[in-house]
C-alpha cells in the first residue's frame, strides 16, 4: 500500500504566496501532489525556484491574459500524461484546466469561473460548467478513477457558507450554480469533505475587506471530488483552515492504494 497526500489551494496569486513564505510550507508539508489555482503569473515572472521546486514535477497552464486566472500542479510522481484544457478555446484561453494521468487515477486541476462581476461572466461560468461535465461524462463512462480539485467558486449548500440567506441571490451561492453541483453529485462525484465531515463552519475562503476570516464568516469553495471507484482508498480528507497566504487556504485528500 502506498499513501498518496494531494493538496489543492487557491493561492490568489504565485508571486504574492511565494513573497509569503510559500516555499517554506511546501517543503515543510511536502505533498505527493499539489494543485494550484489562481497562479495570476505569465512564463517569465516566475521564479526559478518557483518555475522548479526541488523533487516536483511542474506543470502549468498560462492565460492569455496578464495578471489573471492560470493553474499548477506540483507532482513528485511524474505523470503518465499532462493536458491542458479541454479543446474549447473560449475556455481554454484563460488557462483554467490541467489534467495530469497517473497509473492509479487521473487528476483534474480546475479553476472554475467567477460569475459575480456581471451576466456575461456569469453565464460564461455556467456555460464552462456545463462543458466542463460534457468533457468528463464519457471518461467516467469508461469507469475511470478520476479526481476533481479546484476552486468550484460555488458553496454547494446552506452548510458551507456562513450566511446563507444574506447570499441567495449573489454569484456563488445563485440557485442555478447550486443545482449544477448538485447535478455534478449526482453523475457520481463524491465531495470527499462532506464524505468525512458533516459539521458546519467548515469554509476554505475569507472576504479579505471584513476581518471575515478572524470571525470565521467564510464559503466553502474549494472542494475535492473523487469518482465512487475511488472513494474506499480515501482514508482522509481535510481542510487546512490555519494556512494562511491567500484569501482561500488548501484542501486535502490522502488516499491509500
Amino acid at each position: 500500500m502506498k499513501e498518496i497526500e494531494i493538496l489543492c489551494w487557491n493561492v490568489n496569486g504565485i508571486r504574492a504566496v511565494e513573497r509569503k513564505g510559500f516555499l517554506n510550507w511546501l517543503n515543510q508539508k511536502s505533498p505527493d501532489i499539489l494543485c494550484l489555482q489562481e497562479t495570476k503569473a505569465q512564463p517569465g515572472q516566475i521564479s526559478p525556484e518557483i518555475q522548479q521546486p526541488p523533487g516536483y514535477y511542474t506543470y502549468w497552464n498560462f492565460p492569455q491574459r496578464k495578471g489573471y486566472s492560470g493553474v499548477a500542479t506540483l507532482s513528485k510522481e511524474k505523470p503518465i500524461k499532462v493536458e491542458n484544457g479541454f479543446g474549447i478555446k473560449q475556455f481554454d484561453m484563460e488557462g483554467r484546466v490541467i489534467i495530469t494521468k497517473y497509473p492509479q487515477f487521473t487528476l483534474f486541476n480546475v479553476y472554475f469561473p467567477n460569475g459575480k462581476m456581471n451576466q456575461e461572466r456569469l453565464r460564461y461560468k455556467m456555460d464552462f460548467y456545463d462543458a466542463f461535465l460534457d468533457f468528463i461524462n464519457p471518461i467516467e463512462a469508461r469507469d475511470e478513477k478520476l479526481i476533481i480539485c479546484g476552486d468550484f467558486n460555488t458553496a454547494h449548500k446552506e452548510i458551507d457558507l456562513a450566511r446563507p440567506k444574506e447570499n441567495e441571490n449573489i454569484s456563488g451561492f445563485l440557485p442555478m450554480e447550486r443545482a449544477w453541483m448538485d447535478k455534478f453529485v449526482a453523475h457520481g462525484f463524491i465531495d470527499t469533505f462532506r464524505y468525512f465531515n458533516k459539521e458546519p463552519n467548515h469554509y476554505t475562503w475569507w472576504s479579505l475587506r471584513t476581518r471575515a476570516r478572524e470571525r470565521n464568516i467564510g464559503w466553502r469553495l474549494d472542494y475535492i471530488f473523487v469518482t465512487e471507484n475511488l472513494l474506499h482508498s480515501i482514508t482522509e480528507a481535510s481542510i487546512l483552515s490555519q494556512v494562511i497566504g491567500s484569501d482561500h487556504c488548501p484542501v486535502g485528500i490522502k488516499l491509500s492504494i
